[in-house]
Formats: structure tokens, C-alpha cells, sequence
């Protein structure tokens, strides 16, 4: 792709979510992801009215006279969008693959933070990490995100969830609202899920197409995993084959659901020829 043709895209993408952005989630997203409360910021002389609970008796002991702590909202927060670029993110029948909705609710999100003056930062994981963009505030931040989220080219086509948890783990410090965007096609990563989750406010947004559910009879047919990148004759007229392939799957999303519910995280669930529009709105009323 061409600086050009890329730049439109990103433009294409600004102008859409970013309406998005400032007319529904602005406010819903900061009624959610509130700042961590009240910091202490400083101590001052006593003045008449001031609430008693808030003497500092150890400053007032030294001076002999009464101080008070005051205390300010911290509203900042920091957003991780941590991002699946493994093969099966290409895979799409509809009008777009799955890549392109992640990319779509990732710049949404983003702007919404963005409006609210928090840091940004960006994950983008395979089986390994492939790209980390550390937190930073601003429109030219949210766009070099978009960017590498069109254009990347992942080294892996494979999926290791918790291998991204991990760095996750290792790089922010402070809490923080991550949100995961992936299909979930993985496993074995329910213990470093639940370990980031119980420090940052997690969220797994599963993107997902309607066709990956079941497996048609359409007899035989060559068939590439996008993963592995192996080709292979795949009899889909045979029941115990689109059995076996329809009972993988199920596992692999029960999987998600409870690993996600068991470690008190929360997650979205979003079709590809479904609206994402509605699935944040309704996600976000119920958590505000």
C-alpha cells in the first residue's frame, strides 16, 4: 500500500470514528472508566469550615498549629488496545474481514479516550509481541495507531494470548483500561488473564464471523489454515468432520467466556455483519 492510499485510509477511518466518538462514547466512556479517585495533593493551614477529618495531626504536631490535606480528582487514565494480528484475523465473508472491524472499534475507542485527555497505547501480538507503542495523549498519537493497525505485517501468523499478557504485565506498572480485540481461536491463557485482571480493568472484545460458527457441507474442499499456513483436503461432506470442527470451535469460545467470567473481566461479544456501534453502547450503559 502506497503512502497515499494509506493516508485516505486512515483519514476514511478518522472521519468515521471519530464521529463516533464525540456524538455516543464520549460521555459513556468517561461515565464507565472513571479516574482512580481522590490523590492527596498537598497540605495547608487550617481555615474556618475546613472538615476536621482531614487535619494532618502529624504536620500539625511539628507546626503547632492545625494543616488539612487536600485532595484532587485523579482523572487521568491510561488505554492498552492490545491487538490480534495473527492469520485468523484475515478471514472474512461478509463485507470486511475481522482486521478491519478490530481496526474500526480500536480508533474508536482510542478517540473516546482521546476526549477524555487519557494516554493511548497499542499491543500488537501474535504468538509474540510484534509491535508495542507505549501510552501517549493526542490526535497525531491515535492516528500513527491507526496506521500500524492498516499496514502492519506480523513476523507470526500464529496466537499466543498469554504471551501478550505477560508483557502486558511487565510494561504497565499502574492500573490501566486494556481492551484485548481478538477472535480468541487460542488457549492456555486463563491464569495470565486472570493475573492482569486483577490489576488493570480488562475487557475482551471477541471479533468474530458467522461462518467460522459451523463448517457447510460443500463436499470436498481444499482448505488453508491461516494460522499454520498448511493447505489440506478437507471432506466437509462428512458429518464427523463438520462435527469435530463445530465442537473445536464451541470449545474455543467457552473457553473465552469463562476465562474472562472467572477472572472478573468483561467482554464483548461482536459479529462481523453486526453492529459494534451497539455492542459498545450496550456495553458501556451497563457498566456506567
Amino acid at each position: 500500500m502506497d503512502t497515499k492510499e494509506l493516508l485516505k485510509k486512515v483519514r476514511k477511518i478518522e472521519i468515521k470514528t471519530r464521529r463516533l466518538s464525540d456524538h455516543i462514547f464520549g460521555g459513556e466512556y468517561h461515565s464507565t472508566f472513571k479516574g482512580r479517585g481522590m490523590t492527596f495533593s498537598e497540605v495547608r493551614q487550617y481555615q474556618f469550615g475546613d472538615d476536621v477529618r482531614s487535619i494532618d495531626w502529624n504536620v500539625t504536631a511539628r507546626y503547632n498549629e492545625p494543616y488539612v490535606k487536600v485532595f484532587e480528582e485523579e482523572r487521568e487514565l491510561t488505554m492498552m488496545l492490545m491487538v490480534d494480528v495473527s492469520g485468523s484475523e484475515f478471514f472474512g465473508t461478509e463485507q470486511q474481514f475481522k482486521s478491519e472491524v478490530v481496526t474500526e472499534i480500536a480508533a474508536t475507542l482510542a478517540f473516546s479516550a482521546t476526549q477524555n485527555n487519557d494516554k493511548i497505547g497499542l499491543i500488537l501480538f501474535s504468538d509474540e509481541v510484534e509491535l508495542f507503542i507505549p501510552p501517549k495523549k493526542g490526535r497525531s498519537h491515535v492516528l500513527r495507531i491507526i496506521r500500524e493497525l492498516i499496514e502492519f505485517k506480523p513476523k507470526s501468523k500464529l496466537t499466543n494470548l498469554a504471551e501478550a499478557f505477560k508483557f502486558l504485565r511487565n510494561v504497565m506498572k499502574k492500573k490501566a483500561i486494556v481492551f484485548v480485540l481478538s477472535d480468541f481461536i487460542a488457549d492456555d491463557y486463563k491464569q495470565t488473564l486472570k493475573i492482569s485482571a486483577n490489576k488493570h480493568d480488562v475487557t475482551g472484545i471477541r471479533v468474530y464471523d458467522k461462518h467460522e460458527e459451523t463448517m457447510p457441507n460443500l463436499g470436498m474442499v481444499q482448505m488453508q489454515d491461516e494460522e499454520t499456513g498448511e493447505l489440506m483436503l478437507v471432506n466437509t461432506g462428512s458429518k464427523k468432520v463438520r462435527l469435530n470442527y463445530n465442537n473445536y470451535y464451541k470449545e474455543k469460545v467457552s473457553y473465552y467466556k469463562d476465562s474472562f467470567a472467572k477472572s472478573g473481566a468483561g467482554t464483548i461479544n461482536c459479529r462481523v455483519d453486526e453492529s459494534y456501534v451497539k455492542k459498545l453502547l450496550g456495553y458501556f450503559k451497563r457498566r456506567g
